[in-house]
């Protein structure tokens, strides 16, 4: 019997670029080769011991870590710069950074002796002021390892705060950490993989350095003289002891490597997901209601001012404990605003007043305005409690007073039981619920939430819906939530602020917005057909072609919006006779249900379209399906006209 080969599945390699491939593994390999079978093993113990390599080694692991440590301090913010600031002549930095890693060593050693050395720049300096001789010094092999190995924590590190998204950080402000605060409890452990493999690469780089030292501090044994230093020395005279001493070097960069195992960056996109124990989504855990304590404490009020200007221009005024939604299609400016509220944007400026306070030129961490992004931005290297005492830590809330008010915010919102777990273990609901109670705990002066429940599953948005809205009926500020979701925008909202490319197209109570939108993208979230056009003696001149006839026609030449109910829309196989004003023949294009009901999207050369809601029996007998030639008729008594 033949024995079937198994082969991965795939496209197969071609010979033109695997040959060339095996040729530079081995070029690439055959060197170490060289030193595992030339290296005396027998003698590779004495060769290592030998006082001239201990006291080598000594040396190299002192000027490799003091490298490091310095690297450390001067490279980190310089990748925190390179990574989040913008500013005139970057490029040019990154050069800088850059060049160490291509210059030749010994040129790099040159150009430090010209600028430390006794004659250099700033040598004479350094020496008559402070007797610092950096020259043949262990300060200098210091100085030349740091020069050639910085670069790899730089772009390493760089690269792990570039795949950090900014919003973790723009939370944290918006929960009042300060700056350093933020880059401390935040970014930096975020991107700590990233950190650590810099740190390692520099390490092991600092570690091997040759050709800057011996240029710059020269070969003094005890004094500058490094393993790679030695290894040059060794070659004229032992060069059995010379290949042994180059295995250890080799050893040490290998176990580096492996440790690394090619993650350059560690983005905090690479952490693994942890799972937790099941818990059921559907049945959120009981909500207690507020003690008759916390129901009668004095709250400070704060009402809202606002002039936006930029891509947003609008003047938004709100009294204390009032909810504002703000809707509007994509690209309308609703993020934008709340990004300008929190002094986030260049793309809009707010000139912002909350109560008796004008904090227009504070900083976002000092503006009192907490904000829960989309997907909530919860801090992945913090418990849900920890997450939650984030904001009062950063206002000087004391420990077990901020632990207490955070278990209390999270047992409100019916996630107390996960208060340990951390947002990989978490669903996308809870972890929302998390972020929903760490920015009400962090007792903000106005509250933003940007489609704060769209990750939630139906019964459980139901839950956090009605726990929201007692907790924003208590809460002292004003608050702004960006939602899609027209029952959301009734339930939450005193007002509805509606935004059409940047600007304020309608502002009002739920039920008049419900009744008469101003705009085709609400009438259409409400689910009915919004027509735009121009008015005139009988209806409205309709955008998209045909006339529309109305019963309360407006002033002729006005702009105008038709809003049409679905169930106003009667749908027929044969062209209707009798009352109704306005006839368009048509064709199915489109059917889905809506509750018990279905809704037909029909076309038409002589209308906009239009989309009719009928039961399933009238469409059964009416034999609809896609592509079935119909005409719609609507009477003009129907049709709801709105001036824009």
């Amino acid at each position: 019997m033949k024995r079937i080969r198994s082969r991965a599945p795939g496209p197969r390699t071609p010979v033109t670029l695997a040959v060339p491939a095996l040729l530079a593994i081995a070029f690439l390999l055959l060197p170490l080769v060289g030193i595992l079978v030339r290296t005396q093993w027998p003698e590779l113990g004495s060769h290592l011991t030998s006082p001239g390599t201990t006291e080598a080694l000594k040396l190299s692991l002192l000027v490799s870590f003091w490298a490091l440590a310095l690297s450390l301090v001067l490279g980190v913010p310089l990748a925190w710069l390179l990574a989040r600031v913008a500013f005139p002549g970057k490029a040019f930095v990154r050069s800088l950074v850059l060049l160490p890693m291509v210059l030749p060593p010994t040129v790099g050693g040159v150009a430090l002796l010209l600028a430390f050395g006794r004659r250099g720049l700033l040598g004479p300096w350094l020496e008559n002021t402070f007797g610092i001789t950096l020259p043949f010094h262990t300060s200098g092999a210091v100085l030349a390892a740091t020069f050639v190995a910085m670069p790899f924590l730089v772009i390493s590190l760089e690269g792990a705060l570039g795949g950090l998204r900014p919003r973790y950080e723009e939370t944290a402000a918006s929960l009042g950490a300060s700056p350093v605060r933020v880059f401390f409890t935040v970014t930096m452990p975020m991107v700590a993989p990233g950190l650590i493999a810099g740190a390692a690469l520099t390490w092991a780089r600092a570690l091997g350095e040759f050709g800057a030292t011996i240029t710059f501090a020269g070969n003094l044994p005890g004094t500058t003289q490094t393993l790679p230093l030695q290894v040059y020395l060794l070659l004229q005279d032992e060069p059995e002891a010379a290949t042994s001493v180059s295995l250890l070097l080799l050893a040490i960069a290998m176990l580096v490597l492996v440790a690394l195992r090619g993650r350059w960056t560690g983005t905090p996109a690479a952490r693994a997901h942890v799972p937790g124990p099941p818990v059921d989504e559907a049945v959120p855990a009981p909500v207690p209601e507020p003690d008759a304590t916390q129901r009668s404490a004095p709250q400070e009020l704060w009402s809202l001012h606002a002039e936006v200007t930029g891509f947003n221009r609008l003047t938004l005024d709100a009294e204390p404990r009032t909810t504002i939604a703000v809707v509007g299609p994509n690209g309308a400016g609703k993020t934008t605003l709340l990004r300008a509220l929190l002094g986030l944007t260049p793309r809009a400026h707010a000139e912002l007043r909350l109560g008796d306070h004008d904090v227009t030129g504070l900083p976002p961490h000092r503006r009192g305005v907490a904000w829960v992004p989309q997907d909530g931005a919860l801090f992945p290297h913090m418990s849900a409690l920890a997450n939650t005492t984030y904001g009062l830590h950063a206002h000087g809330v004391p420990r077990a007073e901020a632990r207490r008010s955070a278990k209390e915010w999270l047992d409100r919102l019916g996630v107390g039981h996960l208060a340990h777990r951390r947002p990989a273990q978490l669903s996308g609901g809870q972890a929302q619920r998390v972020a929903l109670a760490r920015a009400l705990a962090a007792r903000p002066r106005l509250l933003l939430l940007d489609e704060p429940l769209a990750s939630l599953d139906q019964t459980t948005r139901a839950h956090v819906r009605h726990t929201l809205r007692r907790h924003l009926d208590g809460f002292g500020g004003v608050c702004l939530i960006v939602t899609h979701d027209p029952v959301e925008a009734v339930a939450l909202a005193d007002r509805v602020l509606v935004l059409d490319d940047g600007r304020a197209v309608q502002d009002a109570p739920p039920t008049e917005v419900t009744r008469h939108p101003r705009s085709p993208w609400v009438a259409r979230m409400l689910g009915r057909n919004a027509w735009p056009g121009t008015a005139t003696a009988e209806g409205i001149q309709l955008t998209g072609g045909g006339t529309l006839v109305v019963a309360d026609p407006l002033p002729a030449g006005s702009d105008a919006l038709a809003i049409i109910a679905p169930e106003a829309v009667a749908v027929h196989r044969d062209r209707p006779s009798g009352s109704p004003r306005n006839v368009w023949p048509g064709a199915v294009r489109e059917i889905t249900t809506s509750g018990s009901r279905l809704r037909v999207l029909i076309t038409s050369e002589h209308a906009p379209d239009l989309v009719a809601e009928i039961t399933p029996q009238a469409a059964a007998e009416l034999g609809l399906a896609d592509g079935t030639p119909v005409w719609t008729s609507v009477k003009a008594t129907e049709a709801t006209v709105v001036a824009l």
